[in-house]
């Protein structure tokens, strides 16, 4: 039997999306573990797919960073991703790429291997709905308001996104 969640989407078409930032220690794995929480609140885990990464490599293989585990975990998001760089293969594997700020979307969009890869390429904040910004800081050399700023923006911007996949404009 299916659950009453499976059963109102079953008409959502399956998403796979990719959040980006430089590093992939702080605002892409955010993202990630937000996106997720809320995926599996709706019961969407089987349809919707989620990972980051990050245009730099130099922190491959870390969980994020400590104080952005922190402050997350402090509104119920566990962040357990461990850091990649985008390879060229990710225009391929996902439907959406979303940059965090116009230097990793300059950085993807260089990086696309083709112009239909180019067009997956997406700004985090056009899926913002109440946050009025045109960038997701990165909070790296911030204190405890960059990380709370960058979860506000991020928590407004996956609601977006989700709202959006649910009502299949994504």
């Amino acid at each position: 039997m299916k659950s009453a969640t499976t059963t109102k989407y079953h008409d959502i078409k399956p998403t796979r999306i990719l959040f980006v930032c430089l590093g992939n220690i702080c605002r892409s794995p955010t993202a990630d573990g937000i996106l997720h929480h809320l995926v599996e609140l709706e019961g969407l885990q089987d349809i919707i797919t989620i990972d980051s990464a990050g245009t730099y490599g130099g922190h491959a293989g870390e969980l994020p960073d400590s104080r952005m585990r922190q402050h997350a975990r402090k509104r119920g998001y566990e962040l357990t991703h461990h850091s990649r760089r985008v390879i060229s293969a990710d225009f391929n594997r996902f439907d959406l790429l979303i940059a965090m700020d116009d230097h990793n979307f300059q950085d993807l969009t260089y990086l696309a291997p083709t112009i239909e890869g180019q067009k997956k390429i997406r700004r985090m904040t056009d899926f913002c709905s109440t946050m009025k910004t045109d960038h997701v800081p990165d909070p790296y050399y911030e204190g405890a308001a960059g990380f709370e700023l960058v979860l506000d923006i991020l928590e407004d911007a996956c609601n977006g996104i989700l709202k959006g996949i649910k009502e299949g404009r994504i």
